[in-house]
């Protein structure tokens, strides 16, 4: 173990901790304050920025890093713009911290009720995109968290010109820079110490691919926040409408291919395959998607979907990939689903309002929609106004992750003076 990044990461880890600290004594107008502050401070160094940025570029295409990675570490004066924009919409966020709920009176006289609090110091490793180090700065700061950002290589000079305007913004209000730290190494031991730091870190959040969401579950020795694919399902069943099916189906998997949200099986009850699949087939012709299908979908289908073998149906392809099952009916869906899926997100069509109701118990799924596009499933379009991740675990947070879902609530007593007899 390299010694000299083990007492960095402690130094950084124990300076958030007492950063939080103080965090969890600011108020709300101090820390929109900050929040304000920043975004001003990344429109005027927006020049800066994009010098930084141009220095990973070139660094990326040096080391020849593919397009969908160069792509998301660009950065524009445009994006900047978004960053800025984000950060402020952050700021007029409702601030869950000290939200006091649940109150009612015991026979003893007393209070019990529940307040809203800061899980404390958060680490976050991520990948890729620089803007992930203004968001989840602004995130962490306002439900009152200190975070440790650990972007990737590939993006540690414009990570690193953000968190100045992170710091100097956190100066202006008066609060501790060290409430947002920016791992300064590319070690790769870093991330190895950070999740392990369960003296000062409370939770991790990973963002990026599977293989390191992987290492870091397997790794780490503090909670960690995550989920690790998105295996999506649309189930059509016999009593939906046509036109909803159509739509929300071809939505689901053509909107975009390379998110989390996306779907990746389709399933489609029996009595309604032969009616609905040659639409939808040419619809997803039109579009470029190969089919890959069951039995009974290549027999209605021809061949215009491949064969599906066992592994498609657990296969978040990320691409324009789509595996279709024909199934008996409500019950095989939503077996098929809890089986293969990934227990992200998964949408049943229908106007049956039993069987939509089923579905919403028996699927275990952090979202699941009745009469919806699987891609609605993030913190913004759910209202929560950004997100910094999406969980899959079935502990604390669950789904996409806003502010709430970086706090925690702990029980408070109000009383007069009782004693228990």
């Amino acid at each position: 173990m390299n010694i000299e990044i083990k007492e960095y990461m402690h130094r950084l880890g124990s300076a958030a901790r007492k950063a939080g600290h103080a965090l969890a004594r600011a108020d709300t107008r101090q820390k929109n304050m900050a929040l304000n502050a920043i975004a001003s401070f990344i429109e005027r160094d927006v020049d800066a920025l994009l010098e930084a940025n141009a220095k990973d570029l070139a660094a990326a295409e040096a080391a020849g890093l593919d397009a969908a990675l160069t792509d998301r570490l660009r950065l524009t004066a445009a994006t900047v713009a978004q960053m800025a924009e984000g950060v402020r919409q952050v700021a007029a966020l409702p601030d869950p911290v000290g939200e006091m709920s649940d109150f009612s009176y015991r026979p003893s006289g007393i209070q019990v009720g529940k307040m809203r609090v800061p899980l404390g110091v958060i680490g976050i490793i991520y990948e890729s995109r620089p803007n992930v180090t203004a968001d989840a700065a602004a995130l962490c700061l306002k439900s009152g968290n200190a975070t440790i950002l650990r972007g990737g290589s590939e993006a540690f000079h414009s990570n690193q010109a953000i968190a100045r305007c992170v710091h100097e913004g956190l100066r202006f209000a008066d609060l501790p820079p060290a409430a947002v730290q920016v791992v300064e190494t590319t070690d790769r031991a870093a991330v190895g110490e950070l999740i392990t730091l369960s003296e000062f870190v409370d939770v991790i959040v990973p963002r990026g691919g599977k293989g390191l969401i992987e290492r870091i579950s397997r790794e780490a020795r503090v909670p960690v926040i995550k989920h690790l694919d998105g295996n999506c399902h649309v189930f059509i069943d016999d009593a939906a409408n046509p036109d909803k099916a159509l739509a929300i189906a071809v939505n689901a998997k053509t909107h975009r291919y390379g998110t989390c949200n996306t779907m990746e099986t389709l399933l489609v009850h029996e009595a309604f395959a032969n009616y609905i699949l040659p639409e939808l087939a040419e619809r997803f012709a039109a579009k470029g998607v190969e089919l890959r299908g069951c039995g009974r979908t290549r027999a209605i289908l021809g061949d215009r979907v491949a064969e599906a073998g066992e592994e498609d149906w657990s296969t978040e392809y990320l691409a324009p990939i789509l595996a279709i099952r024909v199934v008996k009916g409500l019950d095989e869906a939503i077996a098929h689903i809890n089986h293969y899926g990934s227990h992200h997100t998964d949408a049943i069509v229908t106007e049956d309002y039993s069987r939509a109701r089923r579905f919403l118990r028996e699927v275990d799924s952090s979202s699941v929609m009745v009469n919806a596009s699987t891609r609605f499933a993030d913190g913004f379009e759910y209202g929560l106004g950004a997100e910094i991740g999406i969980s899959t675990d079935k502990i604390h947070a669950r789904g996409p992750v806003g502010l709430k879902g970086l706090t925690s609530e702990k029980w408070v007593v109000l009383g007069e003076g009782q004693i228990r007899e």
